[in-house]
């Protein structure tokens, strides 16, 4: 980045740059929304959004993550070691990077596109998270890239080693951290890395979801409040339930089909009510209710319309969600009645929304500005920004924009 562009940056970034941040999978609220008062541009041209410092890297699918003055990112490197790296937000200077052995060859049509981590990172400031591919957690010190303390699932447990990778994204809440590992949930001490509870497993195959969670997740939790309880929203290979926050008991359950297990979605509340959906199962709108101490599952309504990897953006009550046909769709969740369906686009989409926009970056490369609108599908603008893949999650925290390929980084700043 010129010393010019660094200079007539300064004064935006200081002003609404580090004080937001993106420190985990979909960003704060774990759904993609970001707050901010002034609207994205009308554009995706260089005069409206201008690369300000790009950083070559080994492959990866993990999202970066941007919290205060840093921007985290992860790499396979030799395909034998996974490194995390951190940055400066503004500059792009490298400031540490930490790596541990950790590479695994993912079988089947996985391996088409690579044998990468997967896991995008959390971090709270203080310290940052990392699921590596052979499902070891390993914590940092965000300052210093130092190493506090690390869990190898599969030794500890002795589970089963995960067969594409460890996938799931880890979620912060107070002073403990859940996420999908070990053929299990587990609720974790973030300072201390000590098991708190660990529901599932092989010797808990009916205490959680019956054999829905007894095998390594391709999706992330997110918490939420149900009914006046606030718990784990978890989906697992075949079901989808709740946990109980504080003893990680099973609150509810419900059976989501979808063919080999691909339920990659991380599910989204939408007015108390849960959504999701599958490869190979559909869409899907459950209704959970509590009476007394128990919960109540009701399915209101099922279609055929299949989602896989892009997880759905909420908008104005409206669902709009990325297909397995490449399509992008628009859902009104009170009938399940589709909107209005695209023409096809690239195999997957990472969308952030900043009130009724969306940016949504398609993993050719192409990234598309969108006006949500329930009756027709409105794109304002398009760019494309490079030749190499972007699986990983896009990143939006302030003016900025964070798009890691499998290449490397790139920084983008809206003028």
């Amino acid at each position: 980045m010129s010393r010019f562009l660094l200079l007539a940056l300064l004064p935006t970034l200081a002003a609404t740059g580090y004080s937001a941040d993106w420190p985990q999978w979909r960003g704060p609220s774990r759904d993609g929304k970001i707050t901010s008062s002034v609207p994205w541009p009308t554009s995706l041209d260089q005069d409206h959004l201008q690369r300000t410092w790009r950083t070559e890297l080994g492959p990866s699918y993990s999202g970066p993550i941007v919290v205060g003055s840093r921007v985290f990112v992860t790499e396979t490197r030799d395909k034998s070691h996974e490194t995390v790296l951190a940055f400066d937000r503004l500059t792009g200077k490298k400031l540490w990077e930490a790596q541990w052995r950790g590479a695994m060859k993912v079988p089947f049509f996985a391996a088409a596109n690579g044998s990468w981590i997967r896991s995008t990172p959390a971090c709270d400031g203080k310290r940052i998270y990392i699921l590596g591919m052979r499902d070891v957690l390993v914590c940092l010190d965000a300052a210093s890239g130092k190493e506090l303390w690390r869990i190898d699932f599969v030794k500890k447990y002795r589970s089963a080693l995960p067969s594409f990778g460890a996938v799931c994204s880890p979620i912060l809440d107070g002073t403990h951290l859940y996420l999908q590992a070990g053929s299990s949930v587990l609720k974790i001490e973030k300072a201390t890395g000590n098991v708190v509870w660990r529901s599932g497993g092989s010797k808990q195959k009916r205490s959680l979801f019956g054999n829905g969670m007894t095998s390594s997740a391709f999706s992330s939790p997110v918490i939420e409040t149900i009914d006046g309880q606030r718990q784990l929203v978890v989906q697992g290979r075949n079901a989808l339930g709740g946990l109980d926050l504080k003893s990680g008991k099973s609150l509810w359950s419900v059976k989501i089909p979808a063919f080999r297990g691909m339920n990659i979605q991380t599910p989204l509340l939408i007015d108390g009510k849960l959504f999701t959906s599958s490869y190979g199962g559909g869409s899907f709108l459950f209704d959970v209710s509590r009476t007394g101490s128990q919960f109540d599952v009701t399915q209101r309504w099922k279609t055929t319309t299949q989602g896989y990897m892009s997880s759905p953006i909420k908008i104005d009550g409206y669902v709009y969600l990325h297909l397995r046909n490449q399509r992008f769709t628009c859902i009104d969740p009170k009938t399940g009645k589709t909107r209005w369906t695209t023409r096809p686009f690239g195999k997957y989409w990472s969308m952030a929304s900043n009130g009724k926009q969306i940016l949504a970056l398609d993993q050719r490369g192409d990234l598309l500005l969108i006006d949500a609108n329930p009756n027709a599908f409105k794109k304002v603008s398009a760019r494309h920004l490079g030749d190499s893949p972007t699986w990983a999650h896009i990143a939006v925290a302030g003016n900025q924009v964070f798009v890691r390929d499998l290449a490397g980084i790139s920084t983008y700043s809206w003028k």
